[in-house]
């Protein structure tokens, strides 16, 4: 069949999308802005090294027809409104963002720009979008489901330290995707038959404070909820629960890598490289609003036996065989 014809008996819908995405694209430079709640450490970096090879791989490659504009909060809640000002003034084409108070700094400053959540905590109960399946807005990206995650966490806690009845949480008030991990924090420790102990810290001295009275009040364990403050002092925290020989579980991996004992989180670099296939999208003219929320889909149980080590803590063997990596 010549090419002609076989052309003509081709819907033209199949056909226009790609083309009219190619002439949209053709010499254009997009310019994508990061705002982040945390620091550019290793950390920060290494989540916006994962997004751009998720770009890469798609076909966008940085300086030639993107470019990536980062602004960091540097776990200064209060700067990000700033920041989002910022990018918007500077006509970015999509603003990349993660955790509540960074993608409600970016929601506050524009109504228009679409925005790409690359890791939320319930963003339809934390008031970001109407809906999972229909977001509505200017919004898009993924979620965790907080309920599983924090019980997963509080049951592995259980194991590891069966006779602990006084469970200390660390969470952050300022941070309004902690709420609904504190709310699930209650129903665990319920469920388990656990006395909470609630403490909450906006900045690295109330950290120092929470950790004076969870040792006044005898508390026996820990858990760390998610938040990007938390993460960036992840040292200090754990510093701080070897000195007073609490096991802790965390809700990012990365406090493991920094001397804490166990963690079970989604894998946020995984989270990243997702990120890049909801900006591809916009970019070829889907309606941000138009595009449903999607669950993390790859968690990771991370485990440092030399931190168990210290404290003298023989990790069980039916928390070992879950383990998807051991620092030893």
């Amino acid at each position: 069949m010549e090419r002609r014809t076989f052309l003509a008996l081709v819907p033209g819908s199949l056909l226009a999308a790609p083309l009219v995405a190619q002439a949209q694209q053709a010499g254009k430079v997009w310019r994508i802005g990061v705002l982040s709640s945390g620091s550019p450490s290793a950390t920060g970096m290494g989540r916006i090294d994962a997004f751009k090879r998720g770009l890469r791989e798609l076909g966008y490659v940085e300086g030639r027809n993107i470019v990536i504009e980062p602004r960091w909060g540097e776990g200064k809640y209060e700067t990000l409104p700033g920041l989002a000002a910022e990018l918007v003034r500077l006509k970015m084409d999509v603003i990349l963002t993660a955790a509540v108070p960074a993608i409600r700094a970016a929601k506050e400053a524009t109504g228009t720009i679409p925005i790409v959540m690359a890791v939320v905590v319930d963003p339809v109960e934390t008031g970001l979008v109407a809906s999972f399946a229909r977001p509505g807005g200017n919004i898009t990206g993924l979620s965790v489901r907080t309920p599983e995650l924090v019980g997963k966490q509080f049951g592995l806690l259980k194991e590891l330290v069966p006779k602990a009845s006084r469970v200390a949480v660390l969470w952050n008030p300022g941070n309004l995707g902690n709420p609904p991990q504190l709310r699930a924090a209650e129903l665990a420790a319920r469920t388990l038959g656990m006395r909470l102990q609630s403490l909450e810290a906006r900045n690295p001295r109330e950290i120092d404070s929470a950790f004076a009275a969870m040792t006044k009040e005898a508390a026996a364990a820990l858990v760390v909820l998610v938040d990007t403050m938390f993460i960036d002092r992840r040292t200090q925290i754990a510093d701080l629960a070897a000195r007073r020989r609490l096991p802790a579980v965390y809700g990012g991996l990365e406090h493991v890598e920094s001397g804490g004992l166990l963690a079970y989180a989604p894998n946020f670099l995984d989270n990243y490289g997702r990120a890049a296939v909801f900006v591809d999208k916009i970019l070829r003219g889907a309606n941000p609003g138009d595009l449903p929320i999607e669950q993390s889909t790859k968690f990771e149980l991370v485990i440092n036996l030399k931190t168990a080590k210290a404290l003298g803590l023989a990790i069980p063997r039916s928390v070992l065989l879950q383990a998807d990596r051991v620092i030893e």
